[in-house]
């Protein structure tokens, strides 16, 4: 039968697809060495500095997002750009790495994975949603920034022609997000 910690850190990681962070866990009111003693038992698994994830949930498409999400430690990331166009399912678009946006700020102290790629805003409420529990860009954020990034107009116009189709922007916020960027689409 599980431990008071290992139910105090599954009510963190199960709105996270099994993730959390050392952070999280201590806030919940789990002690350090009990997070140790759950790792060494292969309860949770350390994924990287302060992340962990609950070895009982499974992999899933989501899982590589959450873990980036909760690796800026102290601040929450954002998906942002490329990777939240993945997560809404707008466009054909697959960046080989997942673009998170933190605060302006915020400063790396330690190694960044290979496969992030961090960008510094300070978002807006209105700047941000959840999707499938996962911090991500809105989708009029998400194409501001991916023309900035002068990702192509066809994928542009792909993603927007998605969002409308989905139900994610309104034909009246699509020609705003084409007017705000002057987007020329075909």
């Amino acid at each position: 039968m599980p431990g008071q910690a290992y139910s105090m850190v599954f009510e963190v990681a199960a709105d996270q697809h099994g993730y959390f962070t050392a952070e999280q866990a201590v806030a919940a009111g789990v002690r350090r060495m009990a997070l140790v003693m759950m790792e060494r038992r292969g309860v949770v698994e350390r994924v990287s500095r302060g992340v962990y994830r609950l070895r009982q949930f499974p992999l899933s498409f989501h899982s590589e997002f959450v873990e980036a999400a909760l690796w800026p430690l102290g601040v929450e990331g954002v998906i942002s750009h490329q990777s939240a166009l993945v997560l809404f399912g707008l466009s054909d678009v697959n960046p080989d790495r997942i673009h998170v946006t933190v605060p302006r700020t915020y400063r790396v102290r330690r190694n960044r994975p290979g496969g992030l790629v961090l960008h510094h805003a300070d978002l807006t409420p209105a700047e941000r949603t959840l999707v499938e529990g996962i911090p991500v860009t809105s989708v009029s954020k998400t194409l501001e920034d991916c023309h900035t990034a002068h990702v192509g107009n066809e994928i542009l116009q792909q993603a927007l022609e998605d969002a409308q189709r989905k139900g994610l922007l309104t034909r009246a916020d699509a020609g705003q997000v084409i007017e705000t960027l002057g987007l020329a689409l075909g």
